[in-house]
């Protein structure tokens, strides 16, 4: 029987994805409101958003031995329902007087349910997609989560402006439980294996088996994976550090290009999610050298513009295109990558090796915007040399990984 793309299980699947992913959205940016509005600080925000964020590191491996030990389905509807009814107990206790402690609480506890989600999602596709069509799979899911934080924080900020903060929230809840309402009709194969020992046995022996199979049976999966972590790094680096500072510092434009040029990169990923879709079958292996080195190519037109005497809005085109082609380019390499991850790794490692995959990729976000905070503070008059320096090294190690990727694409 002839596969097809859409099937009841995917369906389901990215159903429940995007219904997840838009109650997360329009609640955090509720929730980032809120707070910002209580304390009047946007440091207090991010440090509790880096402090939210720990969890997930350190719990993703957790999470990718239970998604390979337990039934997918099962996992997903359980840690909805979690999800929801944790959004729902925080709504109850939220009061003025203890709204920070509670929002504290409520994202940890998110951060927790969201380590061991993520790997879950991520295996449940190579078990109802196979080949090509795990690509066009991971482009869908892509586009979804694209237009979520498209339309998300958007929704958000009308539905808090509206209503205040407590309807969002009882909003989001609904979200959460129609995703786990879509999830119940999903039908997996039960991934459960015997196991002699105790828990901590469990998990010494599924962590050994997972960096054995990346470090001795198939190290090039270990360097797809550093790649992905590296273009990360770059790109996350330049974009959540550099843009805002380029726009609102460097340019002293306002709000409202920074939020244009926000929404421009929503929309290149959601083009570059396409385009991975129909470059499905296409686009081998072996040339995703030059994508990954597409990437440092768009970064460097965003430093090249200020060696030139223009005018700010000449160099905010040039910097939110060039920002944009970057997106898009990201977008494909990243889609490509974590499918021929998936393409090559066993069943029963999937959900720990996509763990691994989202740990590193997490920890190289925040180097990234440390690196390229202190870079962008200490040329603040030279841009350019942060901007053109990045995209050669990109370019550098795209060109580099060429025999990497035609070897990776013999197997």
């Amino acid at each position: 029987m002839e596969q097809k793309l859409f099937t009841k299980n995917f369906t389901l699947l990215v159903l429940g994805q995007a219904s997840s992913l838009l109650g997360n959205y329009i609640l955090r940016l509720a929730l980032s409101m809120y707070v910002l509005e209580a304390t009047g600080s946007a440091a207090v925000f991010a440090g509790i958003l880096s402090i939210a964020a720990i969890p997930t590191i350190l719990l993703s491996p957790i999470g990718g031995m239970l998604a390979d030990r337990a039934n997918r389905r099962n996992i997903m509807v359980a840690l909805d329902t979690l999800t929801g009814t944790s959004v729902l107990c925080a709504a109850f206790f939220l009061s003025g007087d203890n709204a920070v402690a509670v929002i504290s609480v409520l994202l940890v506890i998110l951060s927790v349910l969201g380590a061991f989600e993520t790997p879950t999602v991520q295996a449940c596709i190579p078990q109802m997609l196979e080949g090509d069509y795990m690509i066009k799979g991971n482009a869908v899911v892509n586009q979804v989560a694209s237009v979520s934080y498209l339309i998300g924080p958007l929704l958000g900020g009308i539905l808090y402006s509206a209503f205040g903060l407590k309807p969002v929230m009882y909003a989001s809840v609904v979200c959460f439980f129609v995703t786990a309402l879509f999830e119940c009709f999903i039908k997996l194969g039960c991934q459960a294996r015997e196991f002699q020992g105790n828990i901590l046995f469990m998990v010494k022996n599924d962590f050994s088996a997972g960096i054995r199979f990346m470090t001795k049976e198939r190290p090039d999966i270990m360097k797809l994976l550093l790649l992905a972590a590296a273009s990360r790094f770059f790109v996350m680096g330049v974009t959540l550090v550099g843009l805002p500072f380029l726009v609102r510092t460097v340019l002293g434009l306002d709000a409202k290009f920074y939020g244009g040029a926000e929404s421009g990169l929503a929309v290149a990923t959601i083009l570059g999610s396409i385009a991975a879709g129909l470059l499905t079958g296409q686009l081998k292996s072996g040339r995703l050298s030059y994508v990954l080195a597409a990437i440092g190519i768009c970064i460097i037109p965003a430093g090249v513009v200020f060696l030139f005497p223009s005018g700010a809005l000449a160099r905010y085109a040039v910097v939110v295109a060039a920002f944009c082609g970057m997106q898009t380019a990201i977008s494909i390499f990243s889609i490509f990558a974590v499918s021929m991850i998936q393409q090559n790794t066993p069943d029963e490692l999937i959900g720990k090796i996509m763990a691994y995959t989202s740990a590193v990729t997490m920890c190289a976000q925040p180097a990234g915007q440390m690196a390229y905070g202190f870079l962008f503070d200490r040329f603040h008059g030279a841009v350019y040399l942060v901007l053109i320096p990045s995209g050669i090294a990109v370019c550098v190690i795209g060109l580099l990984a060429a025999g990497f990727f035609r070897r990776l694409e013999k197997r």
